[in-house]
């Protein structure tokens, strides 16, 4: 008869699971110190996890990786609560050959993960609190509203250039970017033979008006939870800067947390994208674009307030004209970005307002 397991069976030894996750299943790699254990399937479920690995492995020290993506940050919480160190890693970051691109699978997916953690050939994403992750949904959600409006705004104007409809010369400026009651009127009275292309734009034109709506709503809420206790104080400090507004503010609040969790400068350029990508050899050293890597919001509200900011702050003026003696504007405005993102790291971490007309 077999006896019972000791549950300190595997006490001092630590083991690593790679989990390939899907929204219908878990391909999961175990590996111990020195030894591949299995690679299987399972229910996407932390728990199913937990107690198969507390099952086989009593006593262990328990760690587990999978990549950033649709999931979210959900199960890593899950997994820690479960007492499963568990991290997040950016796709772009797993150590991949040059075979496993050619042969990728699930399986192939998985034990890299787990190779990756084992060696330890990776830093890995910052997990926010589920609180903090909610304020970033509802940020988001705004933007994602805004590009909605664009979009039924550019597919009004396609199904009018369609149909050959002009739209009057008084329009046209502002028609794109703000639909004002007159243009909405000329919409709505607006005289074509065909009834469905009647009915076709009366419905973009619902549908836009809805959009402005829920925009509005989403605009409330922003500016209510930049009241809130956890946000007030930093979000008055980012209003000290110039070019920053509502949005900017609290986009970058609710996506920083902490922001004395990037350790340097170099550190959080790199979280927004403000670095550029390099290929070298030898002695020849080429610098290209802004790397894809980090929210290209951050980067684009970044770049906007920069524009602000030269205009209402003589000392960064003066810094962009000697930048635009060497290089393009385009060019010399990301070095000048680059100076407000470092002024906003030391009004949060400081906590003091921002102040006109220092060069740092």
């Amino acid at each position: 008869m077999q006896g019972q397991v000791s549950k300190k069976t595997f006490e001092g030894q630590t083991i690593y699971s790679g989990i390939d996750y899907h929204k219908k299943s878990w391909k999961v790699t175990i590996l111990g110190e020195e030894y591949e254990h299995k690679t299987f399937s399972q229910d996407p479920s932390p728990d199913v996890l937990a107690s198969y690995l507390k099952r086989h492995f009593p006593g262990a020290r328990y760690k587990a990786v999978y990549e950033a993506g649709f999931s979210g940050f959900g199960a890593c919480r899950r997994l820690r609560n479960l007492g499963i160190e568990c991290e997040v890693i950016h796709p772009a970051d797993v150590p991949t050959s040059r075979k496993e691109k050619q042969q990728k699978t699930d399986k192939v997916d998985s034990r890299k993960l787990a190779r990756t953690l084992r060696n330890h050939e990776s830093e890995y994403i910052h997990i926010p609190d589920s609180e903090l992750e909610a304020d970033r949904a509802l940020v988001r959600q705004r933007f994602r509203i805004s590009k909605d409006v664009a979009r039924t705004k550019n597919r009004l104007k396609s199904i009018l250039m369609q149909f050959g409809v002009d739209i009057p010369e008084k329009f046209t400026v502002y028609a794109s970017r703000h639909w004002s009651k007159p243009f909405l009127t000329w919409l709505q009275d607006l005289k074509v033979e065909q009834t469905s292309l009647k009915k076709t734009i009366d419905g973009y034109v619902a549908i836009g008006l809805l959009l402005r709506k829920e925009l509005l709503v989403a605009n409330r809420r922003i500016r209510a939870l930049s009241q809130e206790d956890k946000y007030k104080s930093n979000y008055e400090l980012m209003l000290s800067i110039p070019g920053v507004g509502l949005l900017t503010a609290m986009t970058y609040l609710v996506q920083f947390g902490d922001i004395k969790r990037f350790k340097s400068l170099d550190e959080l350029c790199n979280y927004v994208g403000l670095v550029p990508s390099m290929h070298g050899s030898g002695d020849r050293m080429v610098t290209c674009k802004l790397i894809k890597r980090g929210r290209k919001v951050l980067k684009v509200m970044l770049i906007e307030a920069s524009w602000v900011a030269i205009r209402k702050d003589p000392a960064l003026m003066l810094k962009f004209n000697e930048l635009t003696k060497k290089m393009q504007k385009n060019k010399a405005i990301i070095r000048i970005a680059r100076k407000i993102l470092s002024r906003i790291r030391y009004v949060l971490t400081n906590k003091v307002p921002y102040e006109i007309g220092i060069v740092q």
